[in-house]
């Protein structure tokens, strides 16, 4: 299984693929941004991770632009991000995302929204 990770924070990007390796994925690809994102994503992404607030494509930019490709419909989509009131998370739903985690978090918490969607992923 193969994960994009998107975030501007080259930190961040760190942390999600070091959490990642904690609990046992170790394919991924980063961008800095939607656009970035959008470039790299290809038919070997099974999973995608990605921040909100980025400059030059937001991660519900990002997110709606992807589910408009044919490639792009079924890939499980979960954003971290630090917004966490509820008319963000419905915004963020609304615009593809596939479940929401609010930053900090710890790889447990990754693992379990992970594991949520891994069935969408294998479909």
């Amino acid at each position: 299984m193969k994960f994009l990770v998107v975030d501007d924070s080259a930190t961040m990007r760190r942390i999600v693929v070091n959490s990642l390796q904690r609990i046992g994925f170790t394919d991924t690809v980063e961008a800095a941004d939607g656009q970035e994102a959008l470039a790299r994503f290809d038919g070997s992404i099974s999973f995608v991770i990605t921040d909100w607030n980025m400059p030059n494509m937001s991660g519900t930019d990002f997110t709606r632009a992807l589910r408009s490709r044919p490639d792009g419909v079924n890939v499980p989509v979960l954003m971290v991000t630090a917004r966490s009131v509820k008319e963000d998370i419905l915004t963020a739903m609304e615009a593809g995302v596939n479940n929401y985690i609010v930053k900090p978090f710890t790889p447990q918490v990754l693992k379990e929204k992970i594991d949520a969607l891994l069935p969408a992923a294998a479909a």
